[in-house]
């Protein structure tokens, strides 16, 4: 840990994966006074909010238990950075001045307007307050009735498992393909459990209309439907385009392959907000946890007037729950396109259980020892954007 005496205001916008592990590892200087700006009062497990709608999981971690000594935790919405007063204006009507600002303010689910009664009927696990009010709604519905998940998708998989598992009736409705990120022999797998389950499977269809006892199909029929959760699509927070900063098509923020925003050098982002060179990671806490350290690092760089290093991260796979007790792992490159390896059943259950709690305890343990957090390299990404088409 390095001992300095001037102090640098750093402003941590977010709370989850990402904003959290960034908000520790500033500690490595002991001359940053660090705020972390979120919503709620506790840290939100996203990537086990479908097991909390089943019942059979918390999701919510308390901040004292991951935050290191020294960070300031202030619950509330920050609604602009003002980059000419250098301040983060907050919804209470609060504003924290600050030098440098890591903008981590992840990603929620995205209902289309097209789609007549999707916003109106639908409820979503995107959110802590959304999947609270799925869970309230699951407990008054009957165990027979039709239960429809929209989106085929990795978040709508998991969700419709789970609540097969416990025994309801449910309809996937893809819209296209089952798991289009995973490998053919993954996707045969994962479609194997589901049609096991009583999982209805509707890969190529797609929801034209939601109404609040049923779901209009594109090709025309209308499926009875209780209660139907829309898991297709993913958006981000609209801060950094109301703070007048460029953003790519889906508002994530843009910046350079060091983290750094193309408009504002003060401004550094990380996670599922941060779309670096207009290429961002894949959204999961498997990019978010080490793009945050990464952050911290170029926010490090920058106080100490040394070059930033350019981000550097390999995935090796993605891991899908089913229910309790069976999922499938897909292996991938470096570069996260499937390979064909995968495997399934219980093992891939406990290693998804694993590796769900590694993430929170890696956050922890950053907190009481600074630099634990390590992830697989790949090394700069120019190179694979040149050879990318």
């Amino acid at each position: 840990m390095v001992e300095h005496s001037t102090l640098h205001k750093v402003v941590v916008i977010g709370g989850g994966y990402a904003g959290t592990v960034a908000a520790n590892h500033l500690r490595m200087r002991t001359d940053v006074d660090i705020t972390l700006v979120n919503s709620r009062p506790k840290f939100v497990e996203r990537i086990r909010l479908h097991q909390f709608v089943a019942g059979n999981y918390d999701a919510s971690v308390d901040y004292g238990t991951l935050l290191g000594d020294g960070i300031t935790l202030v619950v509330d919405d920050a609604t602009r950075i003002d980059t000419a007063s250098h301040t983060v204006e907050l919804a209470s009507g609060r504003a924290l001045d600050y030098d440098h600002v890591i903008y981590a303010v992840g990603s929620t689910g995205a209902v289309p307007s097209s789609v007549p009664g999707a916003a109106e009927f639908t409820y979503s696990v995107a959110e802590f307050e959304f999947a609270q009010r799925l869970r309230a709604r699951l407990v008054e519905l009957p165990a027979h009735a039709a239960v429809t998940v929209v989106g085929g998708g990795l978040t709508g998989i998991e969700t419709a498992a789970e609540l097969a598992e416990q025994g309801r009736m449910v309809t996937l409705v893809c819209g296209g393909t089952l798991a289009p990120s995973l490998s053919a022999p993954a996707r045969r797998s994962v479609a194997t459990w589901l049609s096991e389950h009583g999982v209805t499977v509707l890969e190529a269809n797609a929801v034209a209309e939601v109404r609040q006892d049923a779901v209009v199909l594109t090709d025309g029929p209308v499926r009875q439907s209780a209660l139907t959760i829309w898991t297709a699509g993913f958006g981000v927070p609209g801060l950094a385009a109301a703070s007048g900063l460029r953003v790519d098509a889906l508002g994530r923020l843009l910046t350079d392959e060091t983290l750094i925003s193309v408009d504002d050098d003060r401004i550094v982002a990380a996670g599922d907000a941060a779309s670096p060179s207009g290429r961002p990671l894949r959204m999961s806490c498997q990019a978010a946890v080490p793009l945050g350290v990464q952050a911290a690092n170029t926010v490090l760089s920058r106080i100490a007037g040394t070059a930033p290093a350019v981000i550097d991260q390999a995935f090796k796979g993605s891991c899908i729950s089913l229910g309790r007790r069976a999922g499938t792992m897909q292996l991938a490159r470096e570069d996260d396109t499937p390979l064909d390896s995968y495997f399934d059943g219980q093992k891939a259950a406990e290693l998804k259980k694993e590796l769900c709690r590694r993430v929170v305890t890696g956050i922890a343990m950053e907190a009481r020892s600074l630099g634990a957090v390590v992830w697989p390299k790949g090394g700069p990404r120019a190179a694979q954007m040149v050879a990318s088409p």
